[in-house]
Formats: C-alpha cells, sequence, structure tokens
C-alpha cells in the first residue's frame, strides 16, 4: 500500500514533481484528457443537452494503470494544471477512477519549483466544479456549432468542409482585411524634408506640412531658393520610458514572433516545456501581476547585476477584457537565474521571459528631447521640425543589449537625430544644405501575422490564452486561410531636391505591397465566410462571441448555471440550421458568372469544386458534359476576369510525337504536367506549361524515365513480384505490393543481391 498517488497531466511534469516529493509519493501522468466527446458523433443528449463521454481506445492502458495505483494509494493528489482546462481533466479523473470527492486533494500551483509544490500540498482544496462546467460548457458550444454547420456547408459548398465558434470569427477578421486592402486606392501627397548646417553639424528636419500635388511641392522649393531660414525655438524636454508589462500568453506569442519568428503554436509548445521543466510560471495567463516573492528576488537580482540605482520595483494590474482565473504573469521561476540548460529556441524563450521580468523590476529609461522650430522666412505657418534625442541613464534599457531599437514596439521610439548641435540660440540663421520632395502614397491596411491576429482577438475579447495557438493553427489547417507571401507591385514615384540654388528632379521605382509571413484568406475560406456571413450571421458576430467568452467566465464564476447557457443558444440556433439546410438556391455557394465562351456560348463560371476552386464552361443540364479547368493558386475566384479563365482552357494540348505516342501538356489537381505514354512528369514552376516546346518537354520525359532506371536496381527471372528498388532513404525490397527495409550492411551491395539472398530477408520480415 501506498502512501500518497499525484496525478498530473504531462510526464514532464510528472518527471519535475517527482525531484520535489519524497518516497512517500508516487507521481504519475494522466496524458492530458482521459475521457472527451466521441470524435465521429456529435455525443451530446440534444434533449437535455448533456455530454456523452467516452474512453478513447488509446487512453485505456492508461486509466487501467491510474485505477490500479489509485486503490493502492492511501491518499490521491489531482495536480493537474490551474485553469479550467486542467480543473475538467481533475473532475473527468475522479469520475473515471471513481475517486471520493472528500477524500481526494485538488492542488493547484502557478509554478513547478519545490516551495511551490510544498506549499500546494500543504494547502490542498477540493474540485471546483464552476470550473470544471465552464470547461464543459465551452468544449460543448463548440462541438454543437461545428456538428451542426459542417454537414450544411457539405451540402451548400462543397464536402469535408467544417466550421467552427472562435475559427470562423477568426477567418472573418482576415477575409474583411483583405476587401479592405483590394478595395483602398491610395492617395499621393509630397513630404518635405531638410538637411541644415547649425554650427558645422547636420541637422536633419521635415517641413510641418504636406502637399497634395507636385506642383505645390515644386512651388514651395522655388520659393525656398531665396528664403532665410531662422530657429525660432529650442524646447529641451525630459522624457521618462517605462518598460512593458510582464508577459501574458498574448503578448509572448506576439513578442515570440517579433523577435524569435516563432509561430504562435512553436512559442506556446516551447513556452510548455519551459513550465513542466520547472524554468518558468504557467504559461496560460491574462494577468500581468508579479509575486511579491518575484518583486523581491528581482530587485535583489537587479542590484546585483547593475547596481542600485537601476532597481525599481513596480507591480502591474490586468486589464484586459474577461481575464480569468490565472493569477501571474509569464515570469522564470528563479528570477537569479538568467540563462538555462535546454534546446535552442527554449534557450531563446527563456532569455525573452527573463529580460522582459527583470527590465520591469527596473529604473525607467531618462530621454532628453530637444525640438528645434526652424521658420522659412516669408511664408507664414511653415516651419522645419528638428528633434535630436539623447539617453541621459539607460535604466531598464541596460537589459537589452543589442539595441534600444529591440524594445521600440513596446515603449515608444528614440529617433530623429542623436545629440543637437550645442550653443544653438533662438534668432540665429541656418543654412541649408539641402531640400527634398519625396512623392509619397497613403498605406494600405496590413494584412494580419499571426502576432497581430492574436492581438485582434483579444482586443475584441475573442477566445482566451488557451485559444489563441489552436485557433490560428486550426484554421491554416482547414485551408481557410494560408501564410505565405504576397508580391508587392512596382511604382514610380518622384523625388525633386533643392540643392546650391539648383532644383534637380528624378524618377525612381519602389515596390509597394511586399508582404512575407501574412495571413491570406484562401478562395474556400472566402465562400465559407460569405456563406456563414449570410445564413449564420449570429456565430459570425465579433460581439457573440466575445459576449459567449464572457457567460463562460461567469460560469466559472459560479454566476450563470451552464445548462441554462447552453439550452438559449440552442434554441435558436438549430432552427436557423435546420432552414439553411433545407433552403433552395439557384446557384451554390461562391458560384460567380464571368460570361458566355465566345465560340459556344455557354455560361462560364468559377465556383469552389471537390478539389477546390474551378472554373466550369457549360452547365449540368447541357447534353455535354461542362468542362473544368484547376483555378491556379495566383488567381482568386473573386478577381479572375473572363479572358483569364478562358486561358486556362488552352490545356490540354499536343505539342508533338515522341515514340509514336503524343505528347500532351495539360493541368491537373496538383498542378501542370507532361503525359506521355499514360506518365506523368510534373512541370517545373518556372516554366509557363502554356509555352513549354517540345524540346523541354522531351528532357522531362527523359529526366523521368532516367530517375525511373534510378529506382529499379534489380528484377528476377525466378519470381516478377520481386524487385530491388531504390528509394529515398536508401535500397530496399518490394514483393507482392509489400516493402521490406534491407538491412544497411547490405546497401552498397543492393544491386549484385542473389535471388535467394533477397527472399531469406522477405520471409524473416514476414515473421
Amino acid at each position: 500500500m501506498q502512501d500518497n498517488l499525484v496525478i498530473v497531466e504531462s510526464p514532464a511534469k510528472a518527471k519535475t514533481i517527482e525531484k520535489f516529493l519524497g518516497k512517500d509519493f508516487k507521481v504519475m501522468s494522466s496524458y492530458g484528457h482521459i475521457r472527451d466527446l466521441k470524435k465521429k458523433e456529435i455525443s451530446i443528449d440534444l434533449k437535455n443537452l448533456e455530454p456523452e463521454y467516452e474512453i478513447p481506445e488509446e487512453k485505456r492502458k492508461v486509466v487501467a494503470d491510474l485505477k490500479s495505483n489509485a486503490k493502492k494509494a492511501q491518499k490521491v493528489w489531482l495536480a493537474s494544471d490551474e485553469d479550467r482546462e486542467g480543473e475538467a481533466i481533475s473532475w473527468h479523473l475522479c469520475e473515471v477512477l471513481g475517486l471520493d470527492e472528500k477524500n481526494t486533494n485538488r492542488i493547484v500551483f502557478h509554478e513547478i519549483t519545490k516551495n511551490a509544490i510544498l506549499e500546494a500540498i500543504e494547502h490542498p482544496r477540493h474540485l471546483d466544479m464552476n470550473l470544471a462546467n465552464a470547461q464543459q460548457a465551452r468544449r460543448m458550444l463548440d462541438r454543437l456549432v461545428g456538428f451542426n454547420l459542417s454537414p450544411v456547408l457539405w451540402r451548400k459548398v462543397k464536402p469535408q468542409l467544417s466550421a467552427g465558434r472562435v475559427q470562423s470569427v477568426a477567418v472573418r477578421l482576415i477575409v474583411e482585411r483583405e476587401r479592405e486592402i483590394q478595395s483602398f486606392k491610395a492617395e499621393e501627397y509630397f513630404r518635405i524634408t531638410a538637411v541644415f548646417d547649425i554650427k558645422g553639424q547636420d541637422v536633419r528636419a521635415e517641413l510641418n506640412q504636406r502637399f497634395a500635388t507636385h506642383e505645390e511641392a515644386l512651388a514651395f522649393l522655388e520659393k525656398c531658393k531665396d528664403a532665410q531660414f531662422t530657429i525660432v525655438s529650442i524646447q529641451k524636454k525630459p522624457l521618462k520610458r517605462t518598460p512593458a508589462p510582464p508577459f501574458t500568453t498574448s503578448t509572448l506569442q506576439q513578442e515570440a514572433a517579433r523577435k524569435l519568428g516563432f509561430t504562435g503554436s512553436q512559442t506556446m509548445m516551447v513556452a510548455q516545456r519551459l513550465y513542466e521543466n520547472g524554468h518558468i510560471t504557467y504559461m496560460r495567463t491574462d494577468s500581468v501581476n508579479l509575486s511579491s516573492l518575484c518583486i523581491g528576488t528581482a530587485k535583489e537580482t537587479v542590484k546585483n547585476i547593475y547596481g542600485e540605482t537601476y532597481s525599481k520595483s513596480r507591480n502591474y494590474t490586468t486589464h484586459s477584457k474577461g481575464a480569468q482565473e490565472a493569477h501571474e504573469a509569464i515570469r522564470p521561476s528563479y528570477m537569479d537565474k538568467s540563462t538555462i540548460q535546454g534546446t535552442a529556441q527554449e534557450k531563446r524563450l527563456y532569455e525573452l521571459i527573463w529580460k522582459r521580468t527583470i527590465a520591469t523590476q527596473m529604473a525607467d529609461a531618462e530621454i532628453e528631447k530637444t525640438t528645434v522650430l526652424i521658420n522659412v522666412d516669408g511664408l507664414e505657418n511653415m516651419q522645419f521640425v528638428a528633434t535630436g534625442e539623447v539617453v541621459t541613464f539607460d535604466g531598464f534599457l541596460k537589459v537589452y543589449r543589442e539595441s534600444l531599437a529591440e524594445e521600440d514596439d513596446d515603449n515608444g521610439n528614440v529617433n530623429g537625430n542623436s545629440a543637437m548641435p550645442a550653443g544653438m540660440k533662438k534668432g540665429m540663421t541656418v543654412a541649408s544644405k539641402e531640400i527634398t520632395s519625396t512623392q509619397k502614397f497613403s498605406q494600405s491596411p496590413l494584412r494580419y501575422t499571426e502576432a497581430s491576429l492574436v492581438h485582434k482577438l483579444e482586443e475584441l475579447g475573442i477566445g482566451r490564452p488557451s485559444t489563441y495557438a489552436p485557433t490560428i493553427s486550426t484554421i491554416q489547417q482547414r485551408e481557410y486561410v494560408v501564410k505565405g507571401d504576397k508580391k508587392g507591385e512596382e511604382r514610380k514615384f518622384s523625388i525633386d531636391t533643392l540643392s546650391e540654388g539648383k532644383i534637380t528632379s528624378q524618377n525612381k521605382k519602389e515596390v509597394t505591397g511586399n508582404e512575407k509571413g501574412k495571413l491570406l484568406p484562401t478562395d474556400t475560406g472566402i465562400v465559407v465566410n460569405d456563406f456563414l456571413m449570410e445564413y449564420f450571421p449570429t456565430i459570425m458576430d465579433y460581439n457573440f462571441t466575445a459576449n459567449v467568452e464572457e457567460e463562460f467566465d461567469a460560469i466559472a464564476d459560479g454566476k450563470m448555471d451552464w445548462h441554462k447557457m447552453l439550452k438559449k443558444f440552442y434554441k435558436d440556433f438549430e432552427p436557423t440550421v435546420e432552414n439553411t439546410m433545407n433552403a433552395r438556391s439557384e446557384h451554390k455557394a461562391g458560384e460567380r458568372v464571368l460570361g458566355e465562351e465566345p465560340k459556344t456560348h455557354k455560361p462560364v463560371m468559377v465556383k469552389i469544386g471537390r478539389y477546390g476552386p474551378l472554373v466550369q464552361i457549360g452547365s449540368s443540364d447541357d447534353k455535354e458534359k461542362p468542362r473544368f479547368a484547376q483555378l491556379p493558386k495566383d488567381k482568386s475566384l473573386e478577381t479572375i476576369t473572363l479572358e483569364e479563365a478562358l486561358e486556362l482552357f488552352r490545356l490540354p494540348r499536343v505539342i508533338g510525337n515522341l515514340d509514336g505516342s503524343s505528347v500532351t501538356i495539360g493541368a491537373g489537381r496538383f498542378g501542370p504536367y507532361v503525359l506521355h505514354k499514360k506518365k506523368y512528369v510534373s512541370i517545373p514552376k518556372d516554366i509557363d506549361p502554356l509555352e513549354v516546346t517540345f524540346e523541354q518537354a522531351k528532357k522531362l520525359i527523359d529526366e523521368s524515365r532516367q530517375e525511373e532506371k534510378q529506382r529499379h536496381l534489380k528484377t528476377f527471372s525466378e519470381d516478377a513480384k520481386l524487385e530491388v528498388m531504390n528509394g529515398r532513404y536508401g535500397p530496399y525490397l518490394t514483393y507482392d505490393g509489400k516493402n521490406y527495409r534491407l538491412p544497411k550492411a547490405l546497401h552498397e551491395k543492393a544491386s549484385t543481391l542473389t535471388y535467394e539472398e533477397c527472399m531469406a530477408i522477405v520471409n524473416k520480415g514476414k515473421d
């Protein structure tokens, strides 16, 4: 009989906790949830809105082991994570293992340190069913939405689609941003900058006005030819920059994306490892609060590393909408550890967290900002403004060794000139070295990155710390959104420079709208979004989604009954699903008629097909079958023209004859290809399928034949079913449709193996 059994949800966490507890404690892992809704059915009693849970096949052995050990233990401690998900895991463990809740201790901790674990053991509590019910409500509401909307999409848009409550709203944000960009019309303006010689030092300044036309800008430069420039004001102002608050889940994902290039999922995966290994506090939190212990140890660390003058203790208050039960920001478990052992990713993320946390307990940076106003004599209300900033005390910036710019997104920007010239006086005349007019264009809205989408979701109150990363991963896996690059367009702009009394003009080129690693809606994503917006506006409403989150919070606080909340939602939702499923429409969702084919006068349309976006000529009512062409990746259902669509039907085309068989260029589901003797060869991306020559096609066929020849190392007259093949990972045997691994020692002589040697390997593999 063992004294104590502690159950956590991950093996790594179990291993770390075991180090801190004595021999009287056994620590086991549940490997996440041991029970869930069934995967392939709705798994909810719709009459009473009760969940129907099952233990998945892969969890049965884990459950059996836990049951066996729980029976032997005098006391069971449930130590899953402190959030709603963790509380639900503990509740499921109680239910499945048949634990008596009165004799079962629930313990929670923000960090996996010896003190935190022993403190939790000293102050156990009972299960909090409010928290568990909030998780049940979220899980069931999302299941009700997903399982009811998905069949509607299968019938009305295309098979195998799915919808989700938070995911669909995230796709809406991305689609709407794309449409804003498409409809945006850039407006030109002209910005005037100057370089003045003040006391032998170049000082850069900008005019306090912008001009709407080229003519106005040139007229201003003309007036500056004979103008005098006079300093009319010198203002020195002390500024303070304060450190950004400690990390929450959202801000950690944003900063890790900006500084380390991590995706949201990657950040959470690495943070999970750091937490389970005892390096950081719990990584799913909305709070910016720091414990008094952390503030105290950080103060000592700052004094030891940087000195007394750099220390300034602070605490931060959480203002985020709907902040839930988490109590502390993401911070290092031990503030005196500036580095850790681990993978390169773990070290980089830990350093980011340590720097951010230690900076919050350091003095403000002190900056002296100088603003100089320079009049253009004879031109009223027109002044050049020059600013200079000097850091007089670096304060918390000292922790960021790389550059001041590292923190500029959070704390303002140290910009303009550096130190301004000494000896400047009001009324002083200064000489202009050059004055430049640059044609600029207003900027369209930016597409979302993973980080900026997380920020927007948080701002709208949609989702919670645990949902951001999986939401963004899901919409990409469903191919509603892709993370990719958008090629910019080349644009001309003019620069006019006044120097030494002469104006010189030149035209330059720039690439505008070039974006990398942005979230772009796919045609399928756009069509699904438009369909849901039309038929399920409530589900797609930002306020509805945020209000649902507030209702989950109310359930967690014991202020709302979760069954009533679900029944109220389903009462309105079910009839909408029913009506939409049965509604008849003339066109399929996303279908758009572009015009007619000139020769046949048949309709040309674009729509979402079984394998994605396509162009169709003709309709299913015609005697002749409609013709189809897959839409290339660089074309969109919304913007493709009739001419571009008809161009796609120039394929397939026969370009010649080789070895008595025709050579055909075509386009299929996996891209353009060369077809010869029933064998397909992919055409590389850098070759236009409409321009492929016979010589290029023959070369591709020859290369494919050579590759195929190299794959087949040896055949056997004794048995045609046996062959020695060369694969991606080296030689192997294939026999009667099955593959058999070849020992590494035989790789070099694979092509010389005898029939008997090969069959011995095959027979051994069968055993």
